[in-house]
C-alpha cells in the first residue's frame, strides 16, 4: 500500500467515525465496524517450526485475506508458552494482539504453583484452530504389538516400562500419565527438553516408549523406525487406519489430543471477536488449509467463542486431576 493510499484510508476510516458520532453513535463502536485498520500480531508461544506455529502461519496468512489487513505471526517462547501468554494477556484489548492458546494454557493452570496470567479470566475466546491426536510408539525391539501387550509387560517387568515426553507437564507427558492411572501399568517417566531429543533416544533404544505428536511420530512410523501400538483420540487416524484407539484397546473413554485455538485480551470488543471468529472459521474452511492439516495429522475445528470457552474449561478441570495425581510440578 502506498503511502497516499495509507493516508486515504486513515482520512477515510476518520470521517467514518465523525459521521457514527454526529449520529450519536460511540467512538469505540464506530471504530469496532471498521476493525481491522491495521496489521495484527498473532502471537505464538514456542519456536518456530513446530506443531502450534506451523498451524499459526497456516490459519494466519488465510485469516489476513479474510480481514483484509495481515496477520503477523511472532514467536515469545519460554517457561512451555507461558511467556507469550502474559504478553498477550497484559496488551491492549483491541483485537490487534492475539495468542495461540492450547492445550498447555489448560495443563500449566495447574503445572505452575504461580502464573503472570489467568488463563481463563484474561483471555477472550475466539475460536478453534485444530486438534491433533498423539500416538502411543515404542522402539521395535520391545516385544509388544497391542495395548494389552504394553500394559502386560508393564506390570510384569520388574522396572516397569519408561516412556519419554517434551518435558514435564506437556500432553506427551500427561498422555502417558492418565494412560498409567486409567491400565495401571508400572511406567517410568523419562522427561526430555523438547520432542526432538525424545524421539532420538527413542529410536535408540534408550527408551522404550512415547505418546509422540503425530506429526512428530508419523514419518518414523511409516519408516519402520518405530512401531504405532495406539492412537489416543476417539477415533482412528485416516493416516494409520490399521492402529486402533486406545479407547478400543480395554482403556473406554480414554480420548487425548493437543489442540490450538486463539485467543484475545479479556475485554476485546465482542463485534471484533466475532469479525476475528468469522475470518478463521472461513480459513478453516479452505481446501488448502485442510488440504495441509491434513499432511499434519491434524483435524479442523471450526466453531464459536462460546464453544471454545467452555472446552477450555473442562480442559482445566481434566488437566489439574491428572497433574495432582502424577504429582508433577513447575516453580
Amino acid at each position: 500500500m502506498t503511502f497516499w493510499n495509507a493516508a486515504r484510508r486513515r482520512l477515510l476510516s476518520h470521517a467514518l467515525i465523525s459521521a457514527a458520532l454526529a449520529c450519536g453513535v460511540p467512538a469505540a463502536q464506530a471504530a469496532d465496524s471498521s476493525f481491522p485498520t491495521r496489521p495484527v500480531r498473532l502471537v505464538v508461544g514456542y519456536a518456530a517450526g513446530g506443531a502450534t506455529d506451523v498451524l499459526a502461519r497456516l490459519v494466519a496468512q488465510k485469516m489476513g485475506e479474510a480481514l483484509g489487513q495481515p496477520i503477523v505471526v511472532e514467536n515469545r517462547a519460554g517457561a512451555n508458552s507461558n511467556v507469550g501468554a502474559e504478553v498477550v494477556a497484559k496488551a491492549t484489548p483491541d483485537g490487534y494482539t492475539l495468542y495461540v492458546f492450547t492445550i498447555a494454557n489448560t495443563i500449566n493452570a495447574t503445572l505452575y504453583d504461580k502464573l503472570g496470567y489467568d488463563p481463563v479470566r484474561d483471555f477472550e475466546p475466539v475460536g478453534m484452530i485444530a486438534k491433533i491426536p498423539n500416538v502411543l510408539v515404542v522402539n521395535p525391539k520391545l516385544p509388544v504389538k497391542t495395548v494389552a501387550d504394553y500394559v502386560r509387560l508393564a506390570k510384569e517387568s520388574p522396572d516397569g516400562v519408561t516412556f519419554a515426553s517434551s518435558g514435564s507437564g506437556s500432553s506427551i507427558h500427561l498422555s502417558g500419565e492418565m494412560f498409567r492411572s486409567r491400565s495401571g501399568a508400572n511406567m517410568l517417566h523419562v522427561p526430555y527438553k523438547g520432542s526432538a531429543p525424545a524421539v532420538t533416544d527413542l529410536l535408540g533404544g534408550q527408551v522404550q516408549s512415547m505418546f509422540d505428536n503425530a506429526p512428530s511420530a508419523l514419518p518414523h512410523v511409516k519408516s519402520g523406525k518405530l512401531r504405532a501400538i495406539a492412537v489416543t483420540s476417539a477415533q482412528r487416524m485416516p493416516q494409520l487406519p490399521d492402529v486402533p484407539t486406545v479407547a478400543e484397546s480395554g482403556l473406554p473413554g480414554f480420548d487425548v489430543q493437543s489442540w490450538f485455538s486463539i485467543a484475545a485480551p479479556a475485554g476485546t470488543p465482542k463485534p471484533v471477536i466475532d469479525k476475528l471468529n468469522t475470518a478463521l472459521n472461513k480459513a478453516l474452511n479452505a481446501s488448502e488449509v485442510r488440504e495441509r492439516m491434513r499432511d499434519l495429522a491434524a483435524t479442523p475445528e471450526p466453531g464459536t467463542p462460546e464453544q471454545l470457552r467452555t472446552f477450555a474449561a473442562s480442559e482445566i478441570k481434566r488437566w489439574h486431576d491428572v497433574v495432582k495425581q502424577s504429582g508433577a510440578r513447575v516453580n
